[in-house]
């Protein structure tokens, strides 16, 4: 494992310090970035949020799909777990926190705002980390490739439909245009002009060269897109986290049980469909983890003037890599429940 993705909760903690230090000494610089908008999404958030999210698709081979016949078991897991379950449970665990546990902790708009944020969060499951996940518990290559490949294509008829019911039920207005607009700009777009440079560049170098010499270069982009934008947004909540400090550690609370409790659902429905161990931990990770990039960025544009909404998807960043390390522990550990017989 990259040292990067091992110490992420430490460059987490580090943005924020530098965002904070910003936002209170260096004003200037947030306020001037925060004008510039089109449609109140944020055109440095975007362009940074193209960094992180361009090189992840770019490892993502489509062609892969083609494959989905192939024990179609440990894919449906992976599809009712992510679309039919998470967002869902993610919404009453954090109801349950924001609007009764802390009632009377949280202030009831910040409690909103959290709770919206953590909706968003639920609702994006995790692409491109899922292989480095996969990879520490020996998961299948090939299969999780299909499974993250099928998994943003639904995302991209899934996504603001439920994020959008969730949101309404939750009470909240929502600014469809600028949802449909953030899902183009965050996915589409990215996805799209991913699939066509992966595509050139094989026809022309081959894949040897694109997964050695091409996406090495473009993930060196998303360190850098990730650390600007943690950046970037920390110092426009740099009064809200100055303020209540506490609150990332309450946030963190139903987060992680969200999180424990989708791999634990997946991962024993996976035994109890006899799935092989290599199809079985890498179903729970996705489900358990989340495409953070995106939940960030749509949280900024559907509620610019709510940083609480984006903080929530922030701890999620937060909370991720630590979490994930225990999953892919206990994962190993367990590998004796499953078949371990490498997967055709």
């Amino acid at each position: 494992m990259k040292a990067f993705e091992k110490y992420l909760t430490l460059v987490v903690l580090g943005c924020m310090v530098v965002g904070i230090l910003i936002g209170q000494y260096l004003t200037a610089i947030p306020d001037l970035l925060n004008r510039l908008t089109i449609a109140e999404i944020s055109l440095p958030i975007a362009v940074l949020i193209w960094l992180m999210i361009f090189p992840m698709m770019l490892k993502v081979d489509f062609g892969s799909v083609k494959h989905i016949k192939n024990n179609p078991s440990g894919l449906y897991l992976t599809w009712t777990a992510n679309w039919l379950v998470k967002p869902f449970t993610m919404f009453l665990i954090a109801s349950l926190f924001f609007t009764v546990i802390y009632r009377n902790i949280i202030p009831e708009d910040l409690a909103n705002d959290y709770l919206a944020g953590a909706i968003i969060l639920g609702a994006a499951p995790c692409t491109a980390m899922v292989f480095v996940w996969s990879q520490l518990t020996k998961g299948n290559p090939a299969y999780t490739l299909v499974q993250v490949a099928t998994n943003n294509l639904i995302l991209l008829a899934l996504f603001v439909p439920i994020v959008g019911l969730l949101l309404g039920v939750g009470g909240f207005s929502i600014p469809w245009l600028t949802l449909f607009l953030s899902v183009v700009l965050f996915v589409v777009i990215p996805l799209v002009a991913a699939a066509f440079v992966r595509s050139t560049i094989i026809k022309r170098r081959g894949v040897d060269y694109l997964n050695t010499r091409v996406i090495p270069k473009f993930t060196r982009m998303t360190m850098i897109g990730l650390l600007l934008t943690l950046v970037l947004i920390f110092s426009l909540q740099s009064d809200l986290i100055i303020e209540n400090p506490g609150h990332i550690l309450l946030i963190a609370i139903p987060l992680s049980i969200q999180t424990f409790f989708i791999f634990a659902l997946t991962y024993a429905a996976a035994r109890k469909l006899r799935l092989k161990h290599d199809v079985a931990a890498p179903a729970g990770f996705i489900g358990a983890s989340n495409f953070f990039e995106l939940a960030v960025a749509v949280a900024i544009a559907l509620f610019p003037l709510n940083p609480g909404v984006a903080l929530a998807t922030i701890v999620g960043v937060l909370i991720e890599v630590p979490i994930m390390l225990l999953l892919v522990r206990i994962a190993n550990k367990t590998k004796g429940w499953f078949k371990t017989t490498q997967t055709a």
